[in-house]
């Protein structure tokens, strides 16, 4: 793809009064991106989003969900909204929480116009193992059965910093967001599960679904203990259990958290068609999955869409990084701080200790898409 140029389609949020809302020119912006080529009619349409942590308030509102289901019935699709499950305690580890979360952060059939499906299952174990094509790290990615069971895929982002990878865009909705807890585990951490014995219950529910000798159960103690050495890291441990007691270091390198979520992402794109928005609004400095969201680090800027998700998270970047950084936040603090180092980057004058590159070079160099793109603005 090294001679391939992308168009990606912007539009800001200004609207006359009068005129059309943002969701109605959200659904213009799509058909205006091309998202009518796809065939949609009698087809099952997921449409990935991040319902946010409740808590958090700077997730997408769900009007644009909504807008975004409208089109796709219009074009003859049957749509449902999805995420996976969470690796880490919340309200969104398993199925019954998360979608209880959805519901109380205004995603709910009735709001947005069709199902709300939590794409691993009841406890995050209901994967499926799918081949990436030119993957370095990672040759069978897990992915929600629901979401690969549907027959064309669309994301919708909100294009926000993140405290490990510098922002998260649509490479890490889709491939973070696709991961099964399994999935998630994988591209985490270094794959070996640790037991707090002050939280474990000694239901032993974890052990039923080891097929692999990974957990001995102390009858004295009624605690579970890991086997390391029969251990093969496959998380369904983590989501067999109701009570947080089983943790994965999350400990994996950030380069290669990187380039793991651009494998995922291919793993869930590649065969079939899609189509990705994003939209850079609410910049919060951290991911929507923190029950908290700070102040903004950056202005509203526009709505982004394409074919291309790494195209799409360039351009994202791109138009990020031109902003004027807005005083009353995290990134205002520490451009205003003594000792100050300037990187030339919101996201890393935001947290230094990200980095964003390598999910697009690596998306880039296993064929997911391409960094250079062609950027057509619908008035």
């Amino acid at each position: 793809m090294d001679n391939k140029i992308s168009k990606v389609y912007f539009t800001d949020f200004r609207t006359r009064s009068g005129g059309e809302n943002l969701p109605a020119k959200l659904k213009r912006l799509a058909r205006f991106a091309g998202i009518g080529d796809i065939d949609m009619d009698g087809k099952f349409v997921a449409i990935k989003m991040h319902f946010g942590e409740y808590g958090n308030i700077s997730y997408l509102r769900p009007n644009y969900a909504a807008a975004i289901v409208e089109l796709v019935k219009e074009m003859g699709g049957k749509p449902f909204l999805t995420d996976c499950n969470t690796m880490y305690p919340g309200m969104r580890k398993n199925a019954l929480e998360h979608l209880e979360c959805a519901w109380k952060n205004g995603f709910t059939p009735l709001s947005v116009g069709c199902p709300v499906i939590i794409g691993d299952g009841l406890k995050g174990t209901d994967d499926i193992g799918v081949p990436v094509e030119g993957g370095v790290y990672t040759k069978e990615a897990r992915i929600g059965r629901a979401i690969m069971d549907a027959d064309v895929f669309i994301s919708l982002t909100h294009f926000k910093g993140h405290e490990m990878t510098g922002f998260g865009g649509t490479i890490k909705n889709i491939g973070m967001g696709c991961g099964s807890r399994a999935g998630k585990t994988d591209q985490h951490s270094n794959g070996k599960p640790v037991i707090d014995p002050s939280l474990c219950r000694g239901c032993r529910r974890c052990q039923r679904e080891c097929a692999n000798g990974g957990l001995e159960f102390d009858e004295a103690a009624r605690k579970m203990s890991v086997n390391y050495d029969n251990c093969v890291g496959c998380g369904r441990c983590l989501g067999a259990c109701n009570f947080d007691a089983i943790d994965f270091s999350q400990d994996q390198a950030i380069p290669i958290l990187n380039a793991k979520m651009a494998e995922y992402t291919k793993a869930v794109v590649s065969g079939r068609d899609n189509f990705h928005m994003s939209l850079i609004v609410d910049v919060s400095p951290y991911c929507d999955c923190h029950a908290e969201n700070d102040a903004p680090i950056l202005p509203d800027i526009g709505m982004f869409a394409s074919y291309d998700p790494v195209a799409l998270d360039q351009a994202c970047a791109d138009a990020c990084l031109k902003a004027e950084p807005l005083r009353d936040s995290v990134l205002g603090d520490h451009m205003h701080a003594e000792g100050f180092t300037d990187h030339h980057d919101h996201f890393k004058n935001t947290t230094p200790e990200s980095e964003w590159q390598t999910q697009l070079s690596h998306g880039e160099r296993i064929g997911l898409g391409t960094r250079k793109y062609e950027l057509i603005t619908m008035k």
